[in-house]
């Protein structure tokens, strides 16, 4: 008997804006909200659900946990410049500059890294 990835909670001073932020940035959907959270997931197969947990205080230390993104419809320089654009910013947290991923951060300061392969957006989570 195993466990399954589910959801990852993602602690949040304002839950909305961060909701929105990763809406994007997956094609996720609302699925559930109250007054101190937000959830959003894809379709079926597409991979855990993200929980938007409102919390007081801002973030301060680098995650010890992160995200990685996979372009599906474009090459990886032109999913930089959307997530740019959505307010995605980059960061430096040691990766050097002979990496094949970019390293970011979402609105509120969490990092995670825009891989360099593509993948197919009708694919079961996780890719293979």
């Amino acid at each position: 008997m195993s466990c399954r990835f589910t959801e990852l909670i993602i602690d949040a001073e304002d839950p909305d804006g961060l909701a929105a932020f990763w809406q994007q940035v997956l094609g996720y959907e609302e699925r559930d909200r109250d007054e101190d959270a937000i959830e959003i997931g894809g379709p079926p197969g597409t991979g855990p659900t993200l929980v938007f947990l409102r919390v007081p205080e801002p973030k301060t230390v680098k995650n010890r946990l992160h995200i990685d993104v996979n372009a599906t419809d474009r090459d990886q320089a032109a999913e930089l410049e959307r997530l740019l654009a959505l307010g995605a910013r980059p960061v430096d947290v040691g990766q050097g500059d002979a990496v094949s991923w970019h390293v970011l951060a979402d609105p509120e300061g969490n990092e995670f890294c825009l891989l360099a392969r593509r993948v197919d957006a009708e694919t079961a989570w996780p890719p293979a």
